[in-house]
């Protein structure tokens, strides 16, 4: 295992797991921020106090991923000090500035105004709530621009120069606006909230295969599918935008994706391997399905390529990715996942039109919510597999084509590095048995359908009524159970 005394190596992996493991939980913040403006928007639009219950109930999962986002997410970006130091010193003045956005246009921004979405319901005005709910879901979602900018900004780096060994910032604008920005941050807005959506409607339809308040998650369920309607193919529409910039701007990832390892001309077609085994040592795939001339109408949408689609083969080892299996299944499996949930959209909006989701025949479709129960999760490995072929794909470089990977790390001792990597690999397990052990409590109690709700007046009976007489009770049907 001479891993164990790279130290290269092994911040890597720590970066990885610390990385990874964040990015499971602003996914659902950023995504659900959206979600309780919709809903919220909805009760005062509308006053219908289901809307208000539905805003309460979600805000639970929200702050809880909040706090484990926090608690991840600084000792990640502690590293850029520790284990990349030199990294961080030669890209530093832009690097560093954007990182700092995030943290007081973003971070700030959202925790600013979480004391008062979710503890100012019957404190303050409800539009000036309403208005803390939205400043919540903008700083959670500035988090999104400002992250994905940066790391952007790595894999195709503009604006400047490097010069002496640090990169000179000459036009900070083209350096924001890099050729990958604009896509990479839709990219990844699309699929914080895809996943946000499945897991609400995936929640939603555990409980409605269980039989418990189904009228209430009913209504969640549908609200999530109409969302689903527009988000799930517009992500996958990104998604062929952000293959198109990865064939143009960097064909060493592009094979790697493929586990292409001849080259494609330009001007002729080219085969699409479908599954495959890569044999990185034998540069060749020892076993693989492939669709003939597919690869020019997946990038390009024709049959012949404008430009050659390069093989692994044209590039010296060292200065190509490894861990091409990695990056291949990574690829496919979040591609998988996208046209899953689009395919589960697309059903399940025809069971809606043919009237099988109302809170009547809801409790009839167990395959359908079974189907829902099962997407929960899968919003999370296609984000990760995302980021896997993203940064993975980019090696050997940190910044593209400009740092490499081993003079960006810090010189450390492989044994500090390894300690602190198993370390974190035990706190983030406690950390993930803990969410799971909160959020399904969360899911056990259910929603508290006897909350009073501003504006509406809970009237009981009084004792001296007169025989016959009765004062309507003004609470939801479902909390009248």
């Amino acid at each position: 295992m001479e891993f164990l005394s790279d130290s290269v190596v092994l911040s890597r992996m720590q970066f990885a797991l610390t990385a990874l493991f964040h990015m499971l939980w602003p996914v659902l913040t950023t995504g659900m921020g959206i979600y309780l403006v919709i809903v919220e928007g909805l009760w005062l639009k509308t006053r219908n106090p289901d809307y208000y219950l539905h805003a309460r109930f979600w805000a639970k999962f929200y702050i809880l991923n909040f706090g484990i986002g926090v608690a991840t997410g600084i000792p990640m970006e502690f590293q850029f000090g520790t284990n990349w130091a030199p990294f961080s010193e030669a890209v530093g003045n832009f690097f560093g500035s954007v990182i700092g956005f995030e943290a007081s246009w973003a971070f700030m921004l959202e925790a600013a105004f979480l004391g008062i979405m979710l503890f100012g319901w019957e404190r303050v005005n409800p539009t000036i709530h309403y208005l803390a709910t939205i400043l919540v879901a903008v700083g959670a979602n500035l988090s999104t621009l400002w992250i994905l900018t940066a790391n952007s900004w790595m894999q195709t780096p503009a604006g400047g120069e490097m010069v002496n060994g640090k990169f000179i910032v000459s036009d900070y604008f083209q350096a924001i606006l890099n050729p990958f920005m604009v896509n990479s941050v839709l990219h990844m807005f699309f699929a914080t909230l895809e996943t946000s959506l499945f897991v609400i409607g995936g929640i939603s339809a555990w409980y409605i295969i269980q039989r418990r308040h189904q009228a209430f998650f009913s209504q969640s369920l549908k609200i999530a599918l109409a969302a689903a309607i527009a988000v799930a193919p517009l992500q996958i529409y990104i998604g062929h935008l952000s293959g198109e910039q990865v064939y143009h701007y960097q064909p060493t990832k592009l094979a790697a994706m493929e586990a292409q390892w001849e080259s494609s001309p330009a001007g002729q077609p080219a085969d699409w391997s479908l599954v495959a085994i890569p044999n990185e040592k034998a540069q060749k795939n020892d076993w693989e399905i492939t669709v003939p001339n597919a690869l020019g109408y997946i990038l390009e949408f024709k049959k012949n390529l404008s430009e050659p689609v390069r093989g692994l083969k044209e590039w010296k080892p060292e200065d190509r990715p490894h861990m091409v299996g990695l990056i291949y299944y990574a690829f496919r499996t979040m591609i998988a996942i996208g046209f899953f949930f689009a395919g589960l959209m697309l059903l399940s909006t025809l069971q809606w039109l043919r009237g099988k989701l109302s809170a009547e025949n809801i409790t009839q479709q167990r395959w359908l919510m079974w189907a829902w129960v099962f997407a929960a999760p899968l919003g999370y490995i296609a984000v990760d597999s995302g980021w896997i072929v993203r940064c993975v794909g980019r090696q050997p470089w940190t910044l593209y084509g400009q740092i490499r990977t081993v003079d960006a790390a810090s010189r450390l001792p492989a044994s500090n590095v390894l300690v602190s990597l198993t370390s974190f690999a035990i706190v983030y397990s406690f950390l993930f048995i803990a969410v799971l052990y909160f959020g399904s409590r969360i899911i056990r109690r259910g929603p508290n359908l006897d909350l009073p709700v501003p504006g509406v007046e809970i009237t009981k009976p009084a004792v001296d009524t007169t025989p016959g007489e009765f004062v309507p009770d003004e609470r939801p049907i479902e909390a009248q159970q």
